[in-house]
């Protein structure tokens, strides 16, 4: 699944391309995705302009005078842009057509999204109850340590959970762990004022170096077979189950936690 970094990658890939450029026409060629595509997305959004990319979570918005777009990638979208000549594959299921361009959302898996607000975007019932941004001053140390005090959760589940904070997804969840020396199985509760002082900056940094390589090995978003990379940079301890740990040799574990794999060293991880 596209994790923050990538989503924020493909904003900013596909930004150049449509900020500032009117609408010529939508083609929706699957009307349900994880939920229908609205109906008059095409009369709502054909001759508008976008004034503005943005980015609340893993949802990108395209800002518009009347309304906003709201696209989610779900488990395997992806966003390219693409010259009107080449023809449609089978998982491409929307474009949203410029003058020279089209943008195209490819979603093989189909739990990807395309919806439309004339309202607030970030009153939308999909974004308003979402997390504070990680890389934001008010997602800090106080306020992780103040929202646990009450969570017996598991501290990696309670990372992940998109109304504590947004886009600290698995992979990242795992990594930041390991180098903060906690175990993914303590109780968030159970944690420290100065341990989450230690856990925050690490988070930061792990999500910032990811965009700054482009999320992952993310390809050129103006190729028709581009797709979505994944974080690819040096792993210390996701995926790497039974390998030694980088730090002191131990072989990595991995374990089931809400339904996702957890990867940890049983002596570098308290």
């Amino acid at each position: 699944m596209p994790e923050l970094p990538e989503v924020e990658t493909s904003r900013r890939g596909i930004e150049p391309h449509i900020l500032h450029k009117n609408v010529t026409d939508v083609v929706i060629r699957e009307k349900q995705l994880r939920w229908p595509i609205p109906s008059t997305l095409k009369k709502q959004l054909v001759n508008q302009k976008v004034n503005e990319v943005s980015r609340r979570g893993k949802y990108i918005l395209l800002v518009t005078d009347m309304g906003t777009v709201i696209i989610h990638l779900g488990m395997s979208g992806s966003l390219r842009i693409l010259d009107k000549s080449i023809p449609a594959e089978k998982h491409d299921h929307i474009d949203i057509c410029f003058k020279d361009t089209i943008l195209r959302l490819r979603d093989p898996r189909r739990f990807g999204s395309v919806l439309w607000t004339k309202k607030d975007p970030l009153e939308h019932k999909l974004l308003r109850e979402l997390g504070p941004e990680p890389l934001s001053d008010e997602f800090n140390a106080e306020y992780l340590f103040k929202l646990s005090r009450q969570r017996k959760v598991a501290i990696k589940t309670f990372l992940m959970n998109s109304h504590i904070v947004v886009g600290v997804g698995n992979i990242y969840a795992n990594e930041s762990l390991f180098s903060a020396g906690i175990n993914p199985k303590r109780s968030a509760n159970n944690i420290s004022l100065s341990r989450y002082q230690r856990l925050v900056p690490i988070i930061k940094d792990i999500l910032s170096r990811a965009i700054s390589q482009g999320g992952t090995t993310l390809k050129d978003f103006t190729q028709q077979d581009g797709k979505p990379g994944y974080f690819q940079q040096t792993l210390s301890v996701y995926g790497r189950a039974g390998k030694p740990c980088p730090v002191c040799g131990q072989a990595i574990r991995q374990i089931n936690q809400a339904q996702r794999s957890s990867f940890y060293c049983t002596r570098c991880q308290k």
